[in-house]
């Protein structure tokens, strides 16, 4: 009967008590609040069994032999007890609620930002092999699950415990011969309870795995909509959408009809126990063994004890799905951290005089061939250095392990001196300013978003960074100017729009080194050269790396570099490499049309 008890206490609940342990004193109370609850609220039938004594038995009753000889002080008194029952049941009520919601959206917030905080540590080769609709659904589904536990079937669990233990020792007291009846169903009920919680656990684990695989897909879909809707698509993702959601609806019909079925079983074996007293009691009442207010207490009592084991089915259900929730939760705080943090954080000036060196890096994603071998690459201080190439020839790889997104399989990335995997990752990326193709802006204000490159800026700064992105004029424009939203992901800005904006950004964060990746590749002609006019402004006294597929945004860089298949193939000013009629000159070729 008690190897399912330890197996659960040593699986996902003991994992979330270790995770809690802050938490213990807060556990305590809101558990003796529970308890102290469910004693008072048991005190009524015994004090129902004393008022049929006094009516029945009279002066002769229990009361009576206590020294309270009138009857109709027997039922003042009985008044005010009960006057008292009532005040204590309700005041420890109202605590244990006050302290078991606070304590299940505590963890909740808690247990939400942990999982959080360590995504944000991850490198991004871990978010590549995710999908981020799962981890949707883990930091709020699983953790909403786990809140809903605490909130209720904690003290659920309690309360029915202290109702067996307190019921149990009544029913001794007043006769043991009874009581070995009525509770002979209790330890089959409680082994079935962990038997059906181990049949639950792996069918919820099921649930929370698909209920994370079709987070995903929601999430896909409505951020692709446009995409959907322009293939005229809708019904093949309906479709998917469809099975996939009945692949949850299934899972959860296999662990409902599991745990349906236990609370008529349960009932049924509680009628046992409950016939017993009827009988057996009645019987020895009848034959006056037994005073007719101790035969009250039983059946009432039995009847205090029915309810909350029938309650049990469902409260067993709510703790088995928090508990496959927590495993969820908690393996995902506990991966490990694919990017171990250093501790070398060097002075700005130093980091501005430094060249950048890739040695001998080596470089291949899980189960794909390499992208860089033997790479060698030095990158000068204070250069402007635009990158090209054909794509998957690793030009973002490249980008990648320079903000130590990932690092080479072999050989080194230096900076200052020290290698990149020496650095505090908060230094060397607050060293690098980032402006990406793929521009992300956040559902704030247009000042906001600007400020995300240096939080504590002044107005000015703002303005002037504004100016040189060349958006500060439409941005006057706008009827609330810098206090417009700009809607989820800058939706209410035009694609240029949304690159200007993260240049200002990339330019009031003033680092010592500034990543363009295809920052004008989506944009017209005319924004083309205003974002090429801001690069040029922003480039001075801070080393620039450019990566671009057009060739225009780097025609000025001081140094070319040209990958082909992970190599340097080519590498030199742009005037040097036109000469040399290699593989850049023919891509100036296919987009000017001339060699000149």
């Amino acid at each position: 009967m008690f190897k399912p008890l330890r197996r659960v206490m040593q699986g996902p609940f003991r994992r979330l008590l270790r995770h809690m342990q802050g938490h213990r004193s807060t556990v305590r109370l809101a558990s003796f609040c529970s308890i102290m609850n469910k004693f008072w609220d048991l005190a009524p039938p015994l004090l129902i069994g004393v008022a049929v004594d006094v009516v029945v038995m009279k002066e002769d009753s229990l009361l009576g032999d206590l020294g309270y000889t009138d009857p109709w002080i027997q039922l003042i008194i009985l008044s005010l007890l009960t006057f008292g029952v009532w005040v204590l049941e309700s005041m420890f009520e109202y605590w244990f609620g006050i302290l078991w919601r606070n304590l299940a959206q505590t963890v909740q917030h808690e247990m939400r930002m942990d999982a959080f905080r360590h995504v944000e540590k991850q490198g991004m080769g871990w978010f590549d092999e995710r999908q981020k609709g799962d981890l949707l659904a883990i930091m709020n589904d699983d953790i909403n699950q786990l809140e809903r536990f605490l909130d209720k079937g904690a003290n659920d669990i309690l309360q029915v415990a202290t109702t067996v233990v307190i019921v149990g020792a009544i029913f001794f007291v007043i006769s043991w011969n009874v009581a070995i009846f009525a509770f002979l169903p209790i330890p089959i009920i409680i082994w079935g309870s962990f038997l059906y919680q181990r049949k639950l656990e792996p069918r919820y684990a099921e649930v929370r795995t698909n209920a994370g695989r079709l987070n995903a897909l929601l999430e896909n879909d409505l951020s692709g909509m446009s995409t959907i809707q322009s293939f005229t698509a809708e019904e093949m993702e309906a479709n998917r959408v469809e099975e996939v959601s009945n692949e949850y609806r299934n899972a959860n019909k296999k662990a409902i009809r599991l745990s349906a079925a236990f609370v008529p079983l349960i009932r049924m074996a509680i009628l046992c126990g409950f016939t017993a007293t009827l009988l057996i009691g009645g019987k020895m009442t009848l034959d006056g063994e037994m005073a007719v207010g101790a035969y009250s207490v039983l059946v009432f009592m039995t009847q205090r004890l029915l309810w909350p084991l029938t309650r049990l089915g469902e409260t067993f259900d709510l703790y088995q799905r928090a508990m496959a929730s927590s495993n969820r939760i908690l393996d995902l705080i506990e991966t490990p951290i694919s990017l171990k943090d250093g501790d070398f954080k060097p002075k700005r000036q130093d980091v501005v005089q430094s060249s950048i060196k890739f040695e001998d890096c080596t470089f291949s994603y899980p189960g794909r061939e390499a992208i860089f071998s033997n790479l060698n690459l030095e990158i000068s201080p204070g250069s402007t250095v635009g990158v090209v190439g054909a794509t998957g020839a690793g030009k973002t790889t490249l980008l990648r392990m320079m903000l130590r997104f990932c690092d080479p399989g072999s050989g080194k990335v230096e900076w200052c001196g020290k290698e990149l995997k020496e650095w505090k990752l908060e230094s060397l990326r607050s060293s690098i300013a980032l402006v990406e193709q793929n521009v992300t802006l956040f559902p704030a204000t247009i000042k906001e978003n600007i400020l995300y490159g240096k939080p504590d800026a002044s107005d000015v700064e703002v303005e002037e960074a504004a100016k040189v992105a060349e958006i500060s004029g439409f941005i006057e424009t706008l009827p609330k100017g810098w206090s417009t939203l700009i809607g989820e992901g800058g939706k209410r800005l035009s694609g240029g729009q949304r690159q200007r904006l993260a240049i200002a950004r990339a330019i009031i964060k003033d680092a010592p080194l500034l990543i363009l990746d295809e920052a004008t590749s989506a944009v017209d002609n005319e924004t083309e050269a205003a974002l090429q006019r801001s690069i040029q402004k922003i480039s001075n006294d801070r080393t620039t790396l450019i990566v671009a597929h057009r060739l225009s945004t780097i025609r000025n860089a001081d140094e070319i570099i040209v990958l082909d298949n992970g190599k340097i193939v080519e590498k030199g000013t742009h005037d040097s490499l036109l000469n040399h009629n290699g593989v850049y000159a023919k891509l100036w070729s296919v987009q000017t049309g001339s060699l000149a």
